[in-house]
């Protein structure tokens, strides 16, 4: 059984903190989408738009760094497991990273709306 399974809620925040900080230390697109998500809090204390612009854009980052997330360990896991090139194993990384820009379009198209939004305040 993994180490992680039926452990106590504190124990499997450690997990997840200790996934982040190995993300963090190892993925240059996550260092660099960590910034910008660090940059958009501050645009949004600036800014101060309604609470339902900070729940889209707070969810739309999220979601950007949880794809990331996954994208690192399904390529990790897939290093481990073929580490010889392959036609197929290409496939899957680049429909990992496929979704991880997917839901970077996302989230850059909610930055716009709430770009729209707020000149239309001015």
């Amino acid at each position: 059984m993994s180490e992680q399974k039926n452990q106590p809620l504190l124990a499997r925040v450690r997990f997840a903190r200790r996934g982040l900080h190995y993300g963090m230390r190892s993925e240059r697109s996550l260092k660099f989408q960590v910034t910008v998500f660090a940059l958009l809090i501050a645009v949004l204390l600036i800014l101060r738009p309604e609470p339902l612009w900070w729940a889209l854009v707070l969810l739309a980052s999220a979601g950007v760094l949880a794809a990331e997330l996954f994208n690192t360990a399904l390529e990790h896991l897939i290093d481990h497991l073929h580490p010889e090139i392959h036609s197929q194993i290409r496939i899957v990384k680049d429909c990992a990273a496929a979704a991880v820009l997917v839901m970077t379009l996302g989230a850059v198209s909610v930055g716009a709306a709430l770009a729209v939004h707020l000149l239309r305040r001015l």
